[in-house]
């Protein structure tokens, strides 16, 4: 089966109301875990309870770790990225910080913490985290970092060092700081040792060249890219990218394999929605990549960097950069 994006935008506002009001027959309703950029409270959700479970019982292996030894670095990096697995981004924040309170040189605490304030919308926080954690790390060997939740081959692709410079570079572009955001990802092209952190830098750097104006230097880097890149995870950025080069449509884009993994499936339909919406703003189709930003932050799925952006560029159409 094919799941279109199309979702009516009456579900924009049905999930923009209030969160339901406990009663005294019903279970309490989770606080907010984050507020989004128009005020809207965001809470934990789930579409799979296989999916549920199964992190709930990762989070308790960790949480038992930590509680043994909480002074060891990795039970609480570990612990940390657990709960934010949950979706317990507030409580995340809080491991972390106390463990830069023992650590406060790390700077894998600083990357983990930082990409947790932009899953909140803390922007400005995130920004001094990895600027931070980028001080940290200069000089230093690669530094791989295991998978929280391993891709299918379980090969661990990413690395610290990658995950600092990625994660800084989309802190800025969220903020509208395009300009900012373009230094740092060309020195994280640096860390893309694999063809799926080399689409991801390519796809958020050639997005942030297009939105600073620099058209040059957005056609020259797409040179990097090609169809035969070996690609295990990041497929939605590498279509975005073969889309820019000519070599997909954005209607082929919008078509998304109707997956058993509802998260899964909403991440990609995010991802992939909003490389469409960037084309249609190149393209000078206003109304359609406002319709498809709309159609976007309609869904659960707002801890996606697709949706985080779609908000923020939703946000500044409605109040200015």
């Amino acid at each position: 089966m094919i799941a279109r994006l199309c979702l009516p935008l009456a579900l924009a506002a049905l999930l923009g109301c209030e969160s339901p009001h406990k009663t005294s027959e019903e279970v309490e309703v989770p606080n907010a875990e984050a507020t989004s950029l128009s005020g809207k409270p965001l809470f934990p959700k789930f579409y799979s309870e296989e999916v549920k479970q199964k992190r709930t019982e990762e989070w308790r292996q960790a949480q038992a770790d930590y509680q043994k030894d909480s002074s060891d670095l990795e039970n609480i990096i570990w612990y940390g990225r657990r709960t934010a697995y949950l979706q317990q981004y507030g409580k995340a924040l809080e491991i972390y910080s106390r463990g830069l309170q023992l650590f406060p040189k790390s700077a894998r605490l600083y990357r983990h913490r930082g990409h947790r304030y932009i899953s909140t919308r803390q922007f400005d926080k995130a920004i001094e985290d990895f600027e931070r954690a980028a001080q940290l790390i200069e000089g230093q060997p690669l530094i791989t970092e295991p998978d929280g939740i391993p891709n299918k081959f379980n090969i661990p692709l990413g690395n610290t060092q990658f995950n600092i410079y990625y994660h800084w570079g989309l802190a800025h572009y969220l903020k509208g700081n395009f300009k900012e955001a373009i230094p740092i990802y060309e020195e994280c092209l640096k860390y893309c040792n694999n063809d799926d952190l080399m689409v991801a830098t390519v796809d958020w750097l050639y997005m942030s060249y297009r939105r600073n104006q620099d058209t040059l230097q957005a056609a020259q880097l797409l040179e990097r890219v090609h169809p035969d890149m070996k690609i295990i995870e990041n497929q939605s950025y590498f279509r975005r990218l073969m889309m820019y080069q000519g070599l997909e449509s954005a209607d082929s884009l919008l078509q998304v394999v109707d997956e058993d993994d509802l998260d899964a499936k909403y991440l990609t339909l995010a991802t992939q929605g909003y490389g469409v919406a960037n084309w249609y703003y190149y393209h000078l189709e206003m109304d359609k990549a406002r319709d498809l930003l709309q159609q976007i932050t309609a869904t659960d799925s707002w801890a996606a960097f697709g949706y985080i952006a779609a908000e923020a560029d939703l946000h500044r159409l409605k109040t200015g950069p």
